[in-house]
């Protein structure tokens, strides 16, 4: 009865096995599932990663923008003052040639006294000559007649003397006055010519930084349009990804439940197909009960297991470590110093200024213009070297003219970092620079504003003559 049991039992199992058994394919649907969905985060990380560095390039390209804006309002305003210095120019030149005018006149005035002049210094030496030779002085005195008309022959030719003399300084003095005026006035022509010259240069060079920034403002600003596009489209991809991983999941969960409806129903399968084979058993036993009366006692024991834990010993250290800090002994405060010279500085002061700041002729003799960048060639050498601790000059009253008369003229082989150098441009000295070495100095200059500019090619290179002043 035992075997048949047994026999019983190993049926029912083998039965249950069959319908409560999960096809492998539920389980790799599963996986698959899985698998795509790593994949797309994947993705997503990278995009999101591709997103970060296109927002961080627009950062930069604001960035960029702002101060690129700033720049073309510093140069808007540099080419409002420049043009107005070229219209004072202009009116100056107006003026000067209003006084060669006038000079005209005045040197008609000259010409037509030093004419009478000449005119008298002729008559008297007609008066004191005689055919064939000179007659001097002495000889008229000694053709007097008497002793009075001696008297009146001294007297004569006294006045005739100081007459001449007199005549003779008017003359020089007429003649100097003229070449002065003359030269003093095509002087200043020629300056001013000179500077409206260089200042239409100037203001040309500056409505082509205009010209470059404004296009590098566009460049820009489609950078930025192209990164947004870029970070627009990366997005739409996101989200496209972002809806397959929430399809997927949607999917895992409709397969979970389908798993879990199919294992319920073979579960209830197992169950009715066990209570069936158990109610024919029972039938079976019936029938035989009514021949052989057998007691089947099945005894159920449940195993127990016993565990046991071995005892763990634990063992603690204690060390204790003990440190020693000797606090410092107060060192005495230094003693002040003065502010010391510093070249290095000098040359490098500027530095901060390149790429945002303007050329202004008369410019960067306020606080205002040098807060805003705007300096010409001699207030930015002055500004560099005060940050140097070097004093060439007052704010307000700085040329190309005074930084000439500080420091040591120096041969241009002998150039170093710190040195002043001069240039020839409209005038001689007409523009000036830090020296920085390797052939090149830092200046304001009309083409770029504070920049480091080579002294040994293109234009510098031929306006240079080597002067060179040490401070």
């Amino acid at each position: 009865m035992k075997k048949k049991l047994i026999v019983l039992n190993t049926t029912i199992l083998l039965g249950l096995g069959t319908f409560v058994s999960i096809p492998s394919v539920n389980a790799e649907s599963i996986n698959d599932l899985e698998k795509q969905q790593h994949t797309i985060q994947g993705e997503r990380t990278g995009i999101q990663s591709e997103i970060d560095t296109a927002v961080a390039k627009i950062s930069k390209l604001q960035d960029e923008q702002v101060q690129l804006t700033a720049q073309i309002k510093r140069i808007d305003q540099a080419i409002k003052d420049n043009q107005a210095k070229i219209t004072e120019t202009k009116s100056d030149i107006e003026e000067t040639n209003q006084e060669i005018t006038q000079l005209d006149k005045d040197i008609a005035e000259l010409k037509e006294r030093i004419q009478k002049r000449n005119e008298i210094l002729k008559e008297r030496a007609i008066a004191f000559q005689k055919s064939g030779g000179d007659v001097n002085y002495l000889e008229v005195l000694l053709g007097s007649s008497n002793f009075g008309d001696l008297l009146s022959r001294v007297g004569a030719v006294a006045t005739m003397v100081d007459a001449d003399r007199t005549i003779l300084e008017e003359h020089e003095a007429d003649k100097k006055e003229l070449e002065e005026k003359q030269a003093a006035v095509e002087k200043k022509l020629a300056d001013l010519t000179n500077m409206k010259t260089e200042l239409e240069g100037m203001l040309a060079q500056i409505n082509d930084q205009k010209d470059q920034s404004i296009e590098l403002s566009k460049n820009l600003a489609a950078k930025e349009t192209a990164a947004a596009a870029i970070i627009s489209d990366l997005k739409e991809k996101d989200a496209d990804l972002a809806a397959q991983v929430t399809s997927i999941q949607q999917d895992m969960v409709k397969e979970k439940v389908r798993i879990a409806e199919a294992e319920a129903a073979k579960q209830r399968a197992a169950e009715k197909a066990e209570a069936k084979h158990i109610a024919a058993q029972e039938q079976k036993q019936t029938a035989a009960s009514t021949k052989t009366t057998v007691s089947v006692k099945t005894e159920k024991a449940e195993p127990t297991n016993k565990s046991s834990s071995p005892t763990e010993k634990a063992v603690s250290k204690k060390s204790s470590t003990t440190e020693k800090t000797e606090a410092p002994s107060a060192a005495p405060a230094p003693a002040p110093v003065a502010p010391v010279r510093n070249l290095s500085a000098a040359v490098t002061a500027g530095n901060k200024y390149i790429g945002n700041s303007v050329y202004v002729f008369g410019g960067g003799r306020t606080q205002s213009d040098i807060n805003n960048g705007r300096f010409d060639c001699s207030a930015f050498v002055r500004w560099a070297y005060s940050q140097a601790g070097i004093n060439v000059g007052s704010m307000g009253a700085i040329s190309t003219d005074t930084l000439k008369g500080y420091g040591t003229k120096i041969s241009a082989s002998q150039m170093q970092p710190g040195d002043m150098v001069f240039f020839n441009t409209y005038k001689t000295d007409g523009h000036v620079g830090i020296y920085v070495g390797g052939g090149k100095f830092i200046g304001s200059q009309s083409s770029t504003g504070v920049a480091i500019a080579s002294m040994t090619s293109g234009y510098w290179k031929g306006v240079f003559t080597g002067h060179v002043r040490r401070l």
